[in-house]
């Protein structure tokens, strides 16, 4: 009996289920040749003998001078960034959906350029411009930098992702506010915003994760004693133990975003308990069919 062929796709024949098979062993053992390979690199400059990895479970100095430390810097630089980049997000994706054609347009500008500029490059000129024309200190100065870079640049993502939040509600809603004699900031504040919060909330966590993981970049070109940065002076002062340090602080990284993640997930459920939702997400996709200043999905409009 042959197989009946499916909506999508034809189901394959025995010569196609063959070469299927083939593929994927021939696939799995190339991961597999890969995998040996790396392991046996690493195995032959020692870097996965015991004595690399004990230090991080028999010597507390290792965590106390290092690690922890890193750690500190780490979350001081992305919360700063993550409590100025919100509200000034939120600030550019209203003023992108104002009513007013000159707000709008400043608006737009602003935050298409600084999308446009990599996070890195935002970090060396607030570097160089705090030595420039500010009295900060050289030890404070790749705090402020990276601060600086990630709220540019981020302030800007937030604002597309607030503006396709509040476009993705029905149009219904401003109506029924316009009927009940709200003005456009009551539309704004009491109606719009709040119902769009859940549906912002994993394309924001989402760009959270970003910033708690651009911070290395300060580490790696401003001298910034972040997480990452700890790496090198463990290494030199452990024995070589390049590959234990990367792996620890990977670790960590992961740990902190997955608590960043759960919290918000947790935030979420919350908030869709307790008020109904549109049920709308906003999704990486939604914020980038808004990048070009002036376009909206049918039936948007401007809602301020």
């Amino acid at each position: 009996m042959k197989d009946k062929p499916t909506i999508l796709y034809d189901v394959p024949g025995p010569r196609a289920r063959r070469r299927n098979v083939l593929l994927t062993v021939l696939f799995l053992v190339a991961i597999a040749a890969l995998v040996w390979w790396v392991v046996d690199s690493l195995a032959a400059k020692n870097q996965l003998d015991g004595t690399k990895w004990d230090p991080f479970f028999t010597d507390p100095r290792i965590w106390t001078t290092y690690v922890l430390p890193g750690l500190q810097n780490t979350v001081i630089a992305a919360a700063l960034a993550m409590v100025i980049a919100l509200p000034l997000g939120a600030l550019f994706g209203i003023a992108r959906l104002s009513d007013h054609g000159w707000v709008r347009s400043a608006a737009g500008t602003v935050v298409e350029f600084f999308r446009a500029i990599p996070v890195l490059i935002l970090m060396l000129f607030a570097n160089a411009a705090y030595s420039e024309f500010t009295d900060v200190s050289p030890e404070n100065r790749p705090l402020y930098a990276v601060v600086t870079g990630l709220v540019l640049y981020n302030a800007s993502v937030l604002a597309e992702v607030v503006r396709a939040g509040i476009l993705a509600l029905p149009s219904g809603q401003t109506d029924a506010a316009k009927a009940i004699g709200m003005r456009k900031g009551q539309t704004m504040t009491y109606v719009l915003l709040p119902q769009s919060v859940t549906a912002m909330l994993p394309a924001l966590v989402s760009q959270l994760v970003v910033i708690v993981k651009d911070t290395a970049l300060g580490g790696a070109m401003l001298g910034f004693s972040e997480l990452l940065a700890s790496v090198r002076p463990m290494s030199a002062n452990y024995g070589a133990n390049t590959i234990a340090s990367f792996t620890i602080v990977a670790v960590v990284f992961v740990i902190l975003n997955f608590l960043l993640t759960t919290f918000a997930s947790w935030l979420e459920g919350r908030l869709r308990r307790g008020k109904r939702s549109t049920g709308a997400v906003v999704g990486v996709e939604a914020v980038e069919e808004l990048a070009v200043p002036g376009e909206h999905p049918p039936g948007g409009g401007d809602r301020t």
